[in-house]
């Protein structure tokens, strides 16, 4: 059984004639007599009484008709639904964010998507960036924001903001005043890092390390304004994305650039390569793609 079979069955029904069925289908009346056939031998019941001059449905035929008429509008239903999905662009993108990441990045561009595209969605929730990309790969999210780099098997990317990790410090360290400082020479502090399910607690240990040494740790919290504070409280050091300085009271807290290593904090979109990106999601990574302007330092 096929759709054919059924909407040629339905018109001869409706115009009791194959000739005016024909007519309306724009197909030959032997080949609409022919589909008709194999639909009644495929279910082995008569559908059409053909004895008179006008056609007339059998009591098979009654019910065949009523479920063939919803079949079709089902059918048309689905052809309206995803015509009105790429046409009046609708749909629902499901994106993870790290923690404070959307403040930085996404007030403007979210707004200027909404305008373009009203009826598309976009939820979001925060995780980790270890977290987030695990949601990524098992689906549960459409498109992931973290920090580079990702496997790059299993994710694409759309690259969003790069910029510097800087020192913070409180009001009374002996840093406050330089400008810069080499990592080497904070051997001796005590640093407030996030933790471990937080991709920059890695980026800031493999840095020290690098530079020689492991870096002491008094606390780690997963709050960025808990690590501002407890900075600001004399509690330690912390290193974090030079934009996010903005969020602490700058008379109390400080930020020194690192002159060497310097380290990039690059943060991106994305996407799990090799699964399905729904419609909205598609065009939610192209707005990002012909809009972002975030893509050198703040």
């Amino acid at each position: 059984m096929d759709i054919r079979q059924l909407n040629y069955f339905v018109e001869v029904a409706k115009q009791k004639s194959f000739t005016k069925a024909s007519q309306t289908l724009l197909v030959s009346q032997p080949s609409i007599s022919k589909m008709i056939k194999s639909l009644e031998d495929e279910l082995r019941v008569i559908l059409l009484d053909r004895s008179e001059r006008k056609i007339e449905l059998t009591d098979a035929g009654v019910l065949v008709y009523e479920q063939a008429l919803k079949i079709l509008q089902s059918v048309e239903d689905v052809y309206s639904s995803v015509n009105e999905l790429v046409h009046v662009k609708k749909g629902i993108v499901k994106m993870g964010l790290m923690p404070t990441i959307g403040v930085l990045l996404f007030p403007n561009i979210l707004a200027g998507f909404k305008k373009e595209y009203p009826q598309i969605e976009i939820q979001m929730v925060e995780y980790s960036a270890k977290q987030l990309e695990l949601k990524v790969e098992q689906g549960d999210m459409d498109l992931g924001v973290t920090v580079l780099p990702v496997n790059s098997e299993l994710f694409g990317t759309v690259p969003l903001l790069s910029e510097e990790l800087v020192i913070i410090v409180d009001s009374e360290h002996w840093l406050v005043g330089r400008e810069s400082v080499r990592l080497s020479d904070l051997k001796n502090e005590s640093f407030i890092l996030f933790t471990e399910d937080y991709i920059l607690h890695d980026v800031v240990r493999r840095a020290c390390l690098q530079s020689g040494f492991e870096p002491k740790v008094a606390y780690m919290s997963s709050l960025w304004d808990l690590v501002g504070e407890m900075v600001a409280t004399q509690l330690g050091i912390s290193l974090i994305p030079k934009s996010m300085v903005s969020r602490f009271n700058n008379r109390t807290v400080h930020a020194i650039s690192i002159s060497y290593p310097h380290i990039d904090w690059e943060l991106a979109l994305i996407y799990k390569k090799n699964k399905y990106l729904s419609y909205a999601a598609r065009e939610f990574i192209k707005y990002i793609q012909a809009n972002n302007s975030c893509k050198t330092s703040l």
